[in-house]
């Protein structure tokens, strides 16, 4: 069936550099760069602004407040989102929805992450982690795998197990996880925002630390910091504002969390979410007016969360980007990258350009914007646009987070796309798709609110 509610429009986007956690910057000083950004973008002012959604995991309630006070003091709604690792796309489906019931025309979604280095940890040491159940039923289903018991840290340990389940099944291995983890890494090499540019080849991969059985260092997202941002608008509000140069659709969106298979079926690849992402998809379709198992061969690009190589394989299939059992032939025939069927992560993925749990969804949905846009540069993917339907290929997105929620977002650039005229380069004054900036207070200045704090915006450090 048709999506329900209005259509609604990303018209813009900012995202900071991804950095390792070293305490350099606060989360509300880079959730006012990435804003900032994502305002002078689309052309306005913090004023047009009627709902925030701020996401992040690691940091004190209301920080969302304490980042967007920055640009002003409006008395509007704003919400603060944790949901793992997928809480920063979480922020842009709330956000979505309440443009998309026709509650307000402009809506925020802000996230952002300061990290601790090392391996994820809790918060509250004095009480069971909501993943423990997770961890603990992974763990329980290492004897019935074929490498038997695992080691490491949980989090790559249990998705290893995930991976190890496709191995026994399919006869995969971990070379295929070392290509996947080399693709990433050579895409990250034209990408400025991203925290490693070292392009892995994949016996460089093969070589690096073992972290479990099945993963090496290299194969792993590293613990970042960031921020990004989205603006979601009306239609109404995209031709009042001039913005059909740069409005990307957000054609459908869905919002998942777990079912009994994560922990009844007897599979290491549920426990780590593959049914989760399948029901995920199979609606987004369904509700883009596919018929069911249809549409995949409308995307050309994809952003996926790829927190481990192990999870990209299996989430090739959990997709629908190809058939049962066939993810490692769609990497043996190079289907995940420049000149195969997708381009998937061409930003470098989690793996390389950094996992700012509260930045990611929200930096890959600026990604795919501004590769629906034809803005990336030496990352955009090639043919999105050389088909007879105007409104070119699809993008997909997917970010996940364990405990468990999952994101699908399906974009395209609408049919009354219009080139042309003013657009967020000029507004920025360079094409921040591919070119990594700081903002300076002269930026601060242009799209702030008539009500905003000298007090404080004067402790902004930029």
């Amino acid at each position: 069936m048709p999506s329900k509610g209005r259509r609604t429009f990303i018209v813009g986007a900012g995202c900071t550099a991804f950095i390792k956690p070293r305490g350099q910057r606060t989360t509300e000083d880079m959730g006012l760069e990435a804003a900032t950004k994502a305002l002078l973008d689309a052309g306005i002012t913090y004023d047009a602004v009627e709902v925030a959604y701020v996401g992040f995991c690691y940091g004190d309630s209301t920080s969302g407040q304490r980042a967007l006070y920055n640009l002003g003091m409006t008395g509007i709604p704003i919400t603060n989102v944790n949901n793992n690792c997928s809480t920063g796309s979480t922020a842009l489906y709330q956000a979505n929805n309440l443009v998309k019931s026709g509650l307000v025309e402009c809506a925020l979604a802000l996230g952002f992450e300061r990290m601790s280095r090392g391996s994820l940890g809790s918060s509250f040491p004095d009480r069971p982690s909501p993943t423990k159940l997770l961890n603990d039923r992974s763990v329980e289903l290492e004897n019935t795998l074929s490498s038997g018991e695992n080691f490491g840290p949980y989090a790559p340990r249990i998705f290893a197990n995930g991976a190890q389940e496709y191995f026994d099944k399919y006869g995969a291995n971990i070379n295929h996880l070392a290509q996947i983890a080399s693709k990433n890494h050579k895409h990250s090499v034209n990408n400025p925002y991203s925290q490693f540019r070292d392009g892995w080849s994949v016996e460089q991969i093969l070589a690096a630390p073992k972290i479990c059985n099945q993963l090496t260092k290299f194969m792993c997202s590293p613990t970042s910091d960031g921020a990004a941002c989205c603006i979601v608008v009306s239609e109404d509000f995209v031709h009042a504002h001039g913005l059909e140069n740069q409005a990307i659709e957000i054609v459908a969106q869905s919002l998942t969390t777990d079912d009994p298979s994560t922990f009844e079926t007897n599979s290491a690849m549920n426990v780590i979410g593959y049914n989760m992402t399948k029901n995920a998809a199979d609606q987004v379709f369904d509700d883009a007016g596919f018929t069911p198992g249809q549409g995949r061969d409308q995307v050309g690009v994809v952003e996926l969360h790829d927190c481990f190589s192990a999870n990209e394989l299996i989430t090739y299939e959990a997709l629908g980007l190809c058939g049962k059992g066939e993810a490692h032939k769609l990497v043996e025939r190079g289907d995940n990258t420049y000149g195969g069927k997708y381009v998937v992560n061409p930003s470098g993925g989690l793996e390389a350009k950094g996992h700012p749990l509260g930045a990611t969804g929200l930096g890959m949905h600026f990604y795919i914007a501004m590769q629906l846009r034809q803005w990336a540069g030496p990352m955009q993917a090639p043919g999105l646009f050389d088909i007879p339907d105007s409104r070119g290929k699809y993008g997909l997105v997917h970010n996940i987070g364990l405990g468990g929620a999952v994101v699908c977002s399906l974009l395209r650039r609408p049919e009354f796309f219009k080139p042309g005229g003013q657009d967020g380069r000029d507004r920025l004054g360079y094409n921040h798709a591919h070119i990594c900036r700081p903002v300076a207070l002269e930026d601060v200045e242009k799209v702030k609110s008539k009500k905003s704090s000298p007090y404080v915006l004067a402790r902004a450090r930029l």
